[in-house]
């Protein structure tokens, strides 16, 4: 029997890689001090690794969240093979969570392979099942695990109009699709500006390399794998060559999870190694928290890679970007961003004109007011349902 809208709801929010703390920041926040919710952290992935998420731990601990669940499921390897069995055990996992803690909502994010087997099990349990950033698109097979959640899923929040469209004529009930914006960017809108001395000291304290100095022009470096492609280790070497022959002050931040992460890692390790000279510049970090790594950004003169936070936050500071491959082809973009492909002449001469252009304006394309209040909203009097109806056609 499903609660009435006036009974106190529990809400389970998995958090599984690095990239969705700090993004819902905000939305943890609220659903953790409203009367109406009864909020579930659980906690597993590459989150309790330090290779990938250094600190994480301890930060989601002391902003004051009480974690009701660590799961220990991924296993090591980097490569396809691992990737589809880390999903497997994940979904293993999360289905005795759910048993035990037996959520009326769970909430699941974005296009990873760790939400969909998050999803797949929700689903199977009878769970009011919510997606955040359905409907874009991207450049592997991250679109067809956005799209395989969003057919999972119960109640929609969307990023923009051209996703609401889509998510629409996927055969959703309009009723359940909601266009808040995106949750990352009014974080990041959020966030005040940094004091440039203790950002310097901090980040020097942090990470491994050359001391940096962020009063100078600066690049961040954010490069993740292609799970369908077969040369991340020579495109990442690329990537190197081509912003180290720029001898600008680089930020890099370690690669997720994602198959194909032990070639550019492996990669990165080799360049470093073999081209010290080259690398004077450089400063590596696995992570940062979500207020220093906002702060970093908003001061960068270009970033460059194939991170979302490329397209969606930066969009709205005016942050030059160069956005390298494939990963995020498709996605709606601002005129901020220039796309280039893994060749070394098109990256330098794309880094040097949007650091020679300057910041942009500011994009309002994937930011609205008070988003996680419009989802707080939306939640706390919406009838709960799980027999879904194809809507349409």
């Amino acid at each position: 029997m499903r609660k009435n809208n006036k009974e106190k709801r529990k809400i389970c929010f998995p958090i599984l890689s690095r990239a969705y703390y700090g993004r819902r920041k905000l939305l943890l926040e609220k659903l953790n001090n409203h009367p109406r919710f009864d909020l579930q952290l659980v906690v597993g992935g590459a989150v309790l690794l330090d290779k990938y998420s250094h600190d994480l731990f301890s930060e989601i601990e002391n902003s004051g969240f009480n974690i009701s669940e660590k799961l220990f499921n991924v296993i090591e390897g980097g490569n396809h093979v691992v990737m589809a069995k880390t999903a497997s055990l994940i979904g293993l996992e999360i289905t005795n969570v759910f048993y035990k803690t037996n959520p009326d909502i769970v909430i699941v994010e974005g296009d990873r392979f760790e939400q969909l087997a998050v999803a797949m099990s929700a689903a199977y349990l009878n769970k009011t099942l919510v997606h955040i950033e359905g409907g874009d698109v991207s450049g592997n097979i991250d679109e067809s695990v956005r799209h395989a959640i969003t057919k999972l899923s119960h109640i929609h929040f969307v990023t923009n109009k051209d996703s609401y469209s889509r998510v629409v004529r996927m055969g959703e009930n309009p009723k359940y699709v909601f266009n808040v914006g995106s949750l990352d960017v009014e974080y990041a809108a959020s966030m005040k500006d940094p004091d440039i001395a203790s950002l310097n000291k901090l980040i020097n304290a942090k990470g491994a390399g050359s001391q940096i100095d962020l009063n100078k022009d600066f690049l961040i470096v954010i490069y993740h794998p292609v799970t369908s492609d077969t040369e991340n280790r020579r495109n990442t070497e690329i990537l190197f060559e081509s912003i180290a022959d720029l001898g600008l002050p680089i930020l890099w931040f370690w690669p997720n999870n994602d198959a194909g992460t032990n070639e550019v890692s492996e990669s990165i390790r080799h360049f470093r190694e073999k081209y010290k000279s080259l690398c004077e510049n450089f400063r590596f970090f696995t992570n940062l928290s979500s207020e220093d790594f906002i702060s970093i950004l908003k001061k960068a003169a270009c970033v460059v890679g194939n991170s979302s936070a490329g397209i969606k936050e930066c969009s709205y500071f005016g942050i030059p970007v160069v956005n390298v491959g494939s990963r995020q082809c498709g996605r709606l973009r601002a005129e901020n961003v220039v796309d280039v492909g893994h060749n070394f002449k098109q990256i330098k001469k794309a880094v040097k004109e949007q650091v020679s252009v300057g910041k942009y304006k500011s994009f309002k394309i994937y930011h609205r007011p008070n988003s996680s209040a419009k989802v707080i909203d939306t939640l706390s009097k919406i009838n709960l349902y799980t027999q879904k109806r194809f809507y349409g056609f």
